[in-house]
């Protein structure tokens, strides 16, 4: 199954023009750094689903937060724990 998380963006870390960007972006206060190229309309403080490290779209607060819950009750957040070694 593909799966897209929602999170924050919290920051944009890199930008080559408008559409090349790299963001990072909060998951409960787990921070990863995404592809934005897929969302040029996002701007920080925004939520974005995330799919493989791209943001693949926007979405709103509630149902980013909402999304969040039900993946964490189903055990689905596995993936956003941090690499042991780093």
């Amino acid at each position: 199954m593909c799966l897209s998380i929602p999170g924050k963006l919290i920051a944009i870390t890199a930008q080559l023009d408008e559409t090349f960007r790299m963001g990072k972006v909060s998951f409960d206060g787990i921070i990863k750094e995404v592809s934005l190229t897929l969302v040029p309309e996002a701007n920080v403080g925004d939520y974005v689903l995330v799919h493989v490290g791209a943001a693949i779209s926007t979405i709103n607060e509630e149902e980013a937060k909402k999304t969040f819950d039900i993946l964490k009750q189903l055990g689905e957040l596995q993936d956003l724990a941090p690499e042991e070694g780093i």
